[in-house]
């Protein structure tokens, strides 16, 4: 029998930060999707984590743990393949370590992902989007952070994930208008500013002032790099006060 610990400890430490250069949001959706995994397999088998070896996680309790995600946790198609998809990631690392585990991985790699509809994305009129720059409270620090955050993010089309890993480093705002942007994959882009982009930037970046160890430009309460989460939870108010204006 073959411990599971070992493997998925040299998967998520090394081979994805290290040898796939995998981001930090990539290395967290993996280690959730695994988290997941194990804490059925746990109740399924009756073993804590640490004792669950790789022969246990074949391909019909893959199947049936990916069936949980849809009927007991409520997620859908996407949510379904992508964790699939960390599982796959794993058994290619696990095949070239465990050579007598090749027939199981074959299996596990031959599970089909789902297919899913792709939804017309939702937009703000130009009205709506004027009334949600507004919103922020200007004559606060977090009012200024906020329109400089909104306003970056409607110029670039940025995700948030992109929009929160900006630097300080990666915006120009004399004599050239413009943002280096990290995207998925490793990508890189060079997006040109607005003008009042560039204002409201240059504002935040006044009172924000040089924070010891914080590279990114936008920053929560306590100074510390803003989250994905953060960004949503600040966003609401301004969104609720853009609603009712």
């Amino acid at each position: 029998m073959t411990a599971v610990a070992p493997h998925i400890s040299a998967f998520l430490r090394h081979r994805l930060p290290v040898q796939r250069a995998a981001s930090p949001h990539t290395c967290d959706s993996y280690a959730i999707a695994f988290r997941l995994l194990f804490e059925y397999a746990s109740a399924r088998l009756g073993l804590a984590p640490s004792d669950i070896v790789l022969e246990q996680l074949d391909a019909d309790l893959v199947l049936d743990f990916l069936d949980h995600l849809e009927s007991a946790r409520g997620n859908g198609a996407a949510t379904r393949n992508a964790r699939l998809a960390a599982i796959k990631s794993f058994y290619r690392f696990v095949e070239y370590r465990e050579p007598a585990l090749l027939e199981q991985s074959r299996r596990i790699l031959a599970i089909p992902t789902k297919r899913t509809d792709t939804k017309l994305v939702g937009h703000l009129t130009m009205d709506e989007m004027h009334a949600v720059l507004e919103a922020p409270d200007v004559s606060t620090r977090a009012g200024l952070r906020d329109r400089a955050m909104l306003h970056l993010c409607f110029a670039g089309g940025l995700r948030v994930s992109e929009l929160v890993g900006v630097q300080r480093s990666d915006v120009q705002l004399h004599p050239e208008r413009a943002v280096r942007v990290r995207g998925k994959g490793r990508k890189e882009r060079c997006l040109p500013l607005w003008k009042q982009t560039c204002e409201d930037l240059r504002a935040w970046l006044a009172v924000r002032g040089e924070i010891p160890g914080v590279e990114q430009v936008f920053v929560n309460a306590r100074d510390r790099p803003m989250s994905r989460s953060g960004f949503a939870y600040v966003l609401l108010p301004d969104a609720e006060r853009a609603r009712m204006s």
